[in-house]
């Protein structure tokens, strides 16, 4: 792989004389793969032979002895060649720019290095509850996304507190947790809230249980009322969706992906981190069937495999996607390469419904979804059709639709007109 950015024999022989040739051409072969521009490969290897002078200099004489002259080397670096850099920030662009190719080397040579990349902040409260979030896990059994969502709740909550100036968990009153409630009221809708105060009475529980408050509070915490189908489906009609797609630059590698995903969305009413999942075990072209495995619900769903939404994915898989040994079906564009997440999927939908000018409340990938289901219930399907099709895991989550099923409101108004007349 070295021939392939570097001509000269000299420069080869070079590298692979260095004491640390082997995982440096590793680190190159590695760039390669992840798509990175040959300009990064020109820019980082200079700075990996400088470092490997450098550790070899002050001691380092096996890869294990390499981590501790990262820092030392940094740090020298920005000394001699920081010197023009106007303010704080640039010199740490500087470290950045420098410590980055290190650490990925290192990564590769050692398998147990980590680096200093950004760290996992612990969770909330880890000095006063300790065992929480083992609860939740152990006991409860949630899932690891559950865990994150907890995790945020109760980090708004620690945020709070500090702000208003209460240190212990035993300040604790219902005066305090109402006007917390109240101030992210303001920032949030009432689905998010109730989400927090069901988050917000497990959390007082737990204390309760384990001694660490007095009386247990989750009883004062009251969320918004929420009346059941109370709120509108978020879809966008047929014209628009078209709108949509004709929004997408098919002759790109983005826009042959991202047309992939939207017909998915729309077509099968699926949710970002389904299609985020997706692999090619999971496209079966003999039967011409699509996969769905581990659906919110717990199942698994087979969908015929449309014609439109198969030659899409076929013109991504041979034009658009990167050659890899990963089986995933989507991927960055960028380096490096790693699969789309379902955030990146649904920032995607977002941005070609702004594209085509299509005006609707919080636009992602849940506006296709809802717009899919919405197209089924015009069409007459039952709800339980439609909540099989869509993996709704309860007949409740359908019923909503009802709502905007115009033709059988004007049938029922029909009707309850001629009764009373």
């Amino acid at each position: 792989m070295i021939e392939r950015y570097f001509i000269k024999h000299q420069t080869q022989d070079r590298i692979r004389a260095n004491w640390l040739g082997e995982p440096i051409e590793r680190y190159i072969t590695w760039l390669h793969e992840q798509r990175y521009a040959a300009r990064n490969v020109y820019r980082r290897v200079p700075v990996l032979m400088h470092f490997s002078a450098y550790a070899q200099s002050n001691g380092a004489k096996i890869w294990a002895d390499l981590p501790n002259h990262v820092q030392p080397f940094v740090e020298r670096w920005v000394g001699r060649r920081g010197t023009s850099c106007r303010n704080e920030r640039a010199r740490k662009k500087v470290a950045s720019c420098v410590r980055g190719p290190i650490e990925q080397m290192l990564r590769l040579a050692l398998p147990d290095y980590v680096g200093s990349g950004r760290s996992r902040r612990p969770h909330p409260f880890l000095s006063e509850a300790p065992g929480f979030f083992d609860y939740l896990l152990e006991e409860r059994g949630l899932r690891p996304r559950t865990l994150e969502y907890y995790d945020h709740c109760l980090r708004t909550l620690q945020t709070y507190l500090k702000d208003i100036g209460v240190s212990a968990l035993q300040e604790l009153s219902p005066t305090i947790l109402s006007a917390f409630i109240t101030a992210r009221g303001q920032q949030c809708g009432k689905s998010t809230i109730g989400a927090l105060c069901a988050a917000l009475r497990v959390f007082l529980t737990y204390l309760h249980r384990e001694n660490l408050i007095l009386r247990n509070l989750s009883s004062s915490v009251e969320a918004p009322k929420r009346y059941r189908l109370a709120n509108v489906p978020r879809s966008i009609t047929w014209d628009n969706v078209e709108r949509m797609l004709g929004a997408v630059d098919r002759r790109t590698p983005v826009g042959q992906r991202d047309y992939a995903i939207l017909l998915l969305l729309v077509t099968y009413g699926l949710r970002s981190r389904e299609i985020a999942a997706l692999t090619l075990e999971d496209l079966d072209w003999q039967r011409e069937r699509l996969r769905v495995p581990e659906r919110k619900a717990g199942h698994s769903t087979a969908y015929p495999l449309s014609p439109i939404v198969g030659e899409a994915i076929l013109d991504y898989l041979k034009h658009g996607r990167p050659k890899t040994s990963e089986r995933h079906i989507f991927f960055r564009v960028l380096a490096p390469l790693s699969p789309l997440t379902p955030e990146a999927i649904s920032s995607r939908a977002a941005y070609y419904l702004h594209m085509a000018g299509v005006t609707v409340a919080r636009a992602g990938s849940h506006t296709l979804r809802h717009t899919c289901v919405q197209r089924l219930v015009d069409a007459h399907f039952s709800l339980k059709t439609i909540g099989d099709y869509v993996g709704h895991r309860s007949p409740d989550s359908t019923m909503i639709y009802t709502k905007v099923d115009l033709e059988a409101l004007r049938h029922i108004a029909e009707v309850c007109g001629e009764e009373i007349v």
